[in-house]
């Protein structure tokens, strides 16, 4: 028998009404198979999937099988989220390098776009992760009420309510605010790894730069060629002979 999922409350009650935003060039672009008007588009929209799921798939790391029967009308943009979240990529480099917590926290803002609302949900779904694995977690979290009516089944999921109008600054992308290696993790492969430079560089602005033709562009050359003059003579009024420097004319 299942345990069904314990129940979690909003951090705020105003993540119960709906949302309402001046549209600008900050809102997030959204991506649905309903307003398709050629292929391109759809390659587009398959990108933006890759960049919500992974954030970066290389060419080893693409689902070419998902994304034919995405392009056949096989499946829809629901599926093919799933069929990532269920990848050997997403597998390797989400669940195997965290704890269930931060795997939770991490799918959360992935699929629903948005950060976990306290602990309580965190151990709300490391429970489904526990007792059903991951495809079971997957499953739940796409059957969501939350999900279907954000997103159904033809929008890529998007983070939600990024601008606050109460904020100078917006939410951080999830990319940068849960990077995919935890502190351990990240311990152990070396990073932050700090470089130390031997030599101090400088910055000349460009209004500052030597032109062409510029004397100061051939100073180095000029110092390289090391050139020796004649040594100067060393005369005094002692030793001149006038008699014999002065031409006399017989």
């Amino acid at each position: 028998m299942a345990i069904p999922l314990l129940e979690y409350s909003p951090i705020s009650q105003n993540q119960r009404v709906a949302s309402y935003e001046v549209p600008g060039d900050e809102q997030p672009r959204i991506f649905s198979t309903e307003n398709l008007l050629s292929a391109t588009d759809l390659d587009i929209l398959i990108e933006a999937a890759y960049r919500q799921i992974f954030f970066h798939a290389f060419a080893a790391d693409r689902e070419r099988f998902l994304e034919s029967q995405l392009r056949s009308g096989q499946i829809t943009v629901r599926d093919f989220i799933r069929g990532l979240l269920l990848s050997d990529t997403y597998k390797r480099s989400f669940y195997d390098l965290n704890s269930n917590y931060r795997f939770v926290e991490q799918t959360v803002q992935r699929v629903l776009g948005r950060d976990v609302y306290n602990n309580r949900e965190k151990i709300a779904w490391s429970i489904v992760v526990a007792t059903k694995g991951l495809k079971g977690f997957i499953d739940d979290l796409l059957n969501t009420e939350e999900y279907l009516e954000a997103f159904g089944y033809d929008v890529v999921p998007y983070q939600r309510r990024r601008v606050l109008p109460g904020r100078t600054e917006g939410e951080l992308p999830f990319n940068i605010k849960s990077p995919r290696y935890d502190a351990y993790y990240r311990s152990k492969l070396g990073f932050p790894q700090i470089v130390w430079q031997t030599t101090v560089r400088g910055y000349t602005p460009p209004e500052k730069q030597p032109t062409a033709g510029n004397p100061a562009l051939f100073l180095q050359m000029a110092q390289s060629i090391n050139a020796r003059g004649n040594t100067p003579q060393r005369l005094s009024v002692m030793n001149i002979d006038i008699e014999k420097s002065v031409p006399y004319r017989k």
